[in-house]
């Protein structure tokens, strides 16, 4: 029976809240908004946001930065593949994204602002010997107004994830046979990657892809840290209009919330179209023959992996100074290292780091664990049945609550939550926002998983049934014991998903239920650095520790190699 059901139970858990926080949207859009008074139609809101003043730039610099990252992101992640593959160095890139992957995003931007700001450490170590700066400089780095340093955050965090995409779309091709015949026939490593590899690597690749686009286009958290402010992305903007004490705002942000979708969607159905041209266009480039390289494109096709092994030695490098900043007692400019060291602001945050760490662990491992249930039962009718869930259309519903725009349908689904009076309790606060976390951890959790199912080799089943075993005899004496590694990198992967998790968190609770992300977001407006690099440190070290546990575990546990059952 929880077969049956478990597939329906996970569309309704992701299109509920979608659908009904859609709507949730719209109709403030429009100027209906009962709880305020607005109980007629109307066009107003979105007057007021079209005539805001800074709202062009905004709405450009959400698409500018956006579509960058994505590009950059994508395009790095190419050519270093394209260099590697079939060589030891793949396999090391491959360990690499998985730590860049954990640290959660305002961490990241954090320990990016304390490494690249002009007060901060890469400064500081050439300071004053090869700068000459005896002070900061005034240079406008974070915050700049072409969103220059949100574009760098956006790919360090991006770049990784497309890493790990590949490579598990690798597996699904005969990449390294398909690389030596190009080779043999005289093609350069990029030339056939992308002449014969990536037109068989993209089919798989188009919804993360599309996914990382639409965050890109929409995030909140690292564009609060990371800028540009003035104006900020239309994100942001959205957010501020709907936190504002004046209620009349909400509206407007409604508004801006109904655009950004609009603008979301319209972005997604450009970049399928220019799909289809460049398929069209590259007909005949595909079918050139080798050309002899120059001396200068051979160098720089040596260098093509570069950019990617810098931009993720950077995102692990953003980490040193969250943790050198926590333990400084005094650290003046332009000194390498604090002159003195301290624990003060550790003890001094204890009890506020303890409420907040708590909150998130317990948010994290609630759902999780319902996102392993659901996600486990869900691929094991799919294996028992003989159901694919793998349809274009079954995995565009997986991939639904990371193609749309949070503030598109969040500030929704608070308002149908406190129409209903869910939030109104603590229990519905709390259930409100590990619903929220459970729609962004399904879907990585059917990535983690699904490789793993598909890999499993039935003949194990087929072994174990002709001596008698019953289907959930075999799954709990056979396939879970062989699954547990692959369960536990998708439960830390869970944990880092969750723990990542700022602007449902915000919304949903009212912002009554405190985590690492709100504290390290809140905290990063202002105030004592050292006190931000205490938050930002931990709320990474949550992710590590998952992934630390997931990596150990599965030696750890204890197998009844006769099986559960006697």
């Amino acid at each position: 029976m929880l077969l049956r059901i478990a597939p329906l139970g996970v569309l309704i858990l992701m299109l509920l809240p979608i659908a009904g926080g859609l709507l949730g949207t719209l109709l403030p859009a429009f100027g209906y908004l009962p709880a305020l008074g607005a109980d007629t139609f109307s066009l107003e809101p979105w007057s007021r946001a079209m005539t805001w003043p800074g709202m062009g730039k905004a709405l450009g610099l959400s698409l500018w930065t956006g579509v960058m990252a994505t590009l950059a992101s994508f395009l790095l992640a190419q050519f270093a593949l394209a260099m590697l593959i079939g060589s030891r160095w793949l396999a090391r890139l491959s360990a690499l994204t998985a730590p860049v992957i954990a640290i959660p995003h305002a961490a990241m931007a954090v320990g990016l602002v304390f490494l690249i700001a002009p007060s901060g450490w890469i400064m500081r170590l050439v300071s004053p010997e090869l700068s000459g700066f005896q002070r900061p400089p005034d240079w406008l780095i974070i915050g700049d107004p072409w969103g220059m340093s949100l574009i760098l955050g956006l790919v360090i965090k991006e770049l990784p994830y497309l890493l790990f995409m590949c490579l598990a779309a690798l597996s699904q091709i005969p990449g390294e046979r398909s690389l030596m015949v190009a080779r043999s026939l005289g093609h350069s490593r990029l030339s056939a990657w992308f002449r014969v590899l990536l037109p068989q690597l993209y089919p798989h690749l188009r919804l993360p892809l599309m996914a990382v686009l639409a965050f890109s286009l929409s995030v909140v958290d690292m564009a609060l840290i990371l800028g540009p402010n003035t104006p900020p992305t239309l994100a942001v903007q959205i957010l501020r209009w709907f936190s504002d004490p004046d209620l009349s705002l909400r509206l407007q942000a409604s508004a801006g919330a109904s655009l950004l979708s609009l603008v979301m969607l319209a972005v997604l159905l450009i970049w399928l179209a220019a799909e289809r041209f460049i398929m069209l266009g590259a007909r005949g480039f595909l079918s050139w023959g080798p050309a002899r390289p120059s001396r200068l494109a051979e160098i720089l096709e040596r260098l093509s992996a570069a950019p990617t092994w810098c931009a993720l030695a950077l995102g692990l490098a953003a980490l040193v100074p969250l943790l050198v900043w926590s333990l400084a007692r005094r650290w003046r400019f332009p000194d390498a290292w604090p002159a003195r060291w301290s624990l003060a602001r550790w003890h001094g945050q204890a009890e506020a780091l303890g409420n907040a760490w708590g909150n998130t662990l317990i948010l994290a491992s609630l759902a999780t664990g319902l996102a392993l249930v659901l996600v486990v039962l869900s691929l094991e009718k799919e294996a028992r049945y003989g159901r694919r869930l793998s349809g274009q259309g079954t995995q565009l519903l997986k991939y639904l609550p990371l193609l749309v725009p949070q503030t598109s349908f969040l500030f929704g689904f608070q308002v149908l939550a406190l129409a209903a009076g869910i939030s109104d309790g603590q229990t519905g606060r709390w259930a409100l926002v590990v619903w929220s976390h459970l729609l962004y951890v399904l879907p990585y959790g059917f990535i983690s998983l699904s490789l793993a199912y598909q890999r499993f080799d039935p003949r194990l089943v087929q072994t174990a049934q002709s001596l008698g075993r019953g289907p959930w005899q075999i799954f709990w004496s056979v396939k879970l014991p062989l699954l547990s590694p692959a369960i536990w990198a998708a439960a830390a992967i869970g944990v880092a998903v969750s723990v990542t998790q700022y602007l449902p968190t915000v919304l949903l609770s009212g912002g009554r239920i405190e985590t690492l992300a709100t504290e390290t977001v809140g905290r990063s407006a202002g105030g004592d650095r050292r006190v931000l690099a205490v938050f930002a440190l931990c709320q990474a070290a949550l992710p590590f520790a998952a992934l630390l546990l997931a990596g150990v575990a599965p030696r750890l546990m204890f197998w009844n190699r006769k099986g559960v059952w006697s």
